[in-house]
């Protein structure tokens, strides 16, 4: 797949007839600071289609994006810790719930984004056991590759396929733009 053309919609935080208009949507979620706005905009290759932060918890509603006009890629808010009120992570968790596993919106894939330096976190094992349950069709993309020692590379992805199970583990790096051709492969599910 190439991606020739990507705009953000909206934000949404609940039901929403954009939502509901019959397009595909693939979300993107991970922990807070793994990166994802980072994976987003090197995959559609616009430096600012969503928008990066040092500041981690700056994503707080579900973006919307729409993708070569055939679908829509979903951002959703990092989970775990975030400079926010904790009253506010729990909003967000909840709408993330929600969205995955209360709404009637089906997520033709799931792109779970986590730190290949970091490996799994126990909050990160939560949420794919809990996609796990739903059946959801997830992809794990562990970013920041660039950041493991290359000798040390080859382990941490064993490492981390051994965690995951059967998803598949797409190795990428957002700042060096590795692995992009590999999800835009995984993507091709509709």
């Amino acid at each position: 797949m190439i991606i020739k053309s990507a705009i953000f919609i909206k934000s949404v935080v609940g039901t929403d007839a954009i939502l509901e208009n019959g397009l595909p949507q693939i979300a993107f979620i991970g922990r807070s600071n793994v990166g994802k706005s980072s994976v987003i905009n090197s995959l559609v290759n616009q430096k600012d289609l969503a928008r990066t932060s040092s500041f981690p918890g700056r994503t707080q509603e579900l973006n919307v994006f729409l993708i070569n006009k055939s679908f829509y890629l979903v951002d959703l808010p990092g989970y775990g810790y975030a400079k926010i009120p904790k009253e506010k992570r729990d909003w967000i968790e909840k709408m993330s719930n929600w969205y995955f596993f209360g709404s009637n919106y089906d997520q033709a894939l799931v792109v779970f984004i986590i730190d290949a330096e970091v490996g799994l976190t126990k909050d990160d094992l939560q949420v794919l056991h809990k996609f796990d349950d739903y059946g959801k069709n997830v992809v794990v993309v562990a970013n920041k590759i660039d950041k493991v020692k290359k000798t040390e590379l080859a382990r941490q992805l064993g490492k981390i396929q051994h965690m995951v199970g059967n998803y598949k583990v797409v190795p990428y790096s957002a700042e060096k733009k590795l692995g992009v051709s590999d999800l835009l492969s995984e993507m091709l599910v509709f």
